[in-house]
């Protein structure tokens, strides 16, 4: 596999420097080759997790139809053979937000994410899905829970489980749109070099509305250290875009970080369900915050 990826390379690779971030069950390194350019390669094997490659192969077909302004890293090429899916990209000298993030690094996502929001609708490229189908097979919860009788709860979810399935089951009409949305936006996932800053991982990339991807990043910050929620939806231009959505789009996400984390994790990934946990935690009380439920 080395071989073929190094001979698909053209050069040697000299140093390989791993990415610990994010929770892909495969290699995310950063490579400098033996005639002085550099790359940043992802790659996984179908024993690893038998969903992470088509994962891979769902990024690349985006990475390659996105057009210039989206801030990518771009895609130069993509090898699946031998049960291997990698993906070779332009390498980016950055660094993640900080841990507890700051103010200028916020400003600065905030800006760029805006920015590709509006670059993006209409979305110029054509995906097999939508935000709505997303959340009605995928982003959810609470419905799960009611319809299993679900006892690892804690007392408010507990109590107002069939609210939360009510309330979630709303989201999927109120996040339609024609935008093209990231649908997984945290700080594991961007990179900032200099005043620019760079939207990585892309596969679950689908048709909706625009505002749900800094809708949906709140909980991820303030759980690293960033302001709370609420704060930070201040902050956010969300003009013509109803409460009732937003609290849906909360609901929804509570749902799905709390009810997803109590499962045994996916094969490859054994840290995801603590990390989903704890962003349940945060999205549930910002949630509590928000609606007038004892």
């Amino acid at each position: 596999m080395r071989a073929a990826l190094e001979q698909r390379l053209g050069a040697p690779v000299v140093e390989a420097v791993t990415q610990p971030q994010g929770f892909s069950p495969g290699l995310a390194a950063r490579l400098r080759l033996e005639d002085g350019r550099r790359v940043f390669l992802k790659a996984v094997s179908e024993k690893a997790n038998p969903d992470t490659p088509d994962i891979h192969r769902r990024e690349a077909f985006i990475l390659a139809a996105l057009p210039a302004p989206a801030p990518i890293a771009p895609l130069l090429w993509r090898y699946d053979e031998m049960g291997w899916v990698a993906l070779c990209l332009e390498d980016v000298d950055g660094r993640h937000p900080g841990e507890p993030w700051t103010d200028t690094d916020l400003d600065q996502v905030i800006a760029t994410v805006e920015r590709m929001s509006r670059d993006l609708t209409p979305s110029p490229i054509q995906v097999d899905d939508t935000v709505p189908s997303f959340f009605e097979r995928t982003v959810n919860g609470w419905g799960i829970a009611l319809e299993r009788g679900e006892t690892r709860l804690d007392g408010w979810a507990h109590g107002n489980l069939a609210r939360l399935a009510e309330l979630e089951s709303r989201a999927p009409d109120m996040v339609d749109g024609d935008a093209l949305v990231h649908c997984d936006i945290r700080a594991d996932n961007l990179l900032l070099a200099g005043d620019r800053v760079y939207v990585l991982d892309w596969p679950w990339a689908r048709i909706g509305a625009a505002w749900v991807d800094l809708v949906a990043m709140a909980p991820s910050v303030a759980m690293q250290g960033g302001p709370a929620c609420e704060d930070l939806l201040r902050r956010l231009d969300l003009r013509g875009v109803s409460r009732e959505a937003i609290d849906a789009v909360i609901c929804s996400l509570a749902g799905y970080f709390v009810v997803r984390a109590l499962e045994p994790p996916p094969q490859g990934i054994p840290t995801v369900r603590a990390f989903q946990a704890a962003q349940g935690r945060v999205a549930t009380a910002w949630l509590r915050e928000r609606v007038d439920w004892d």
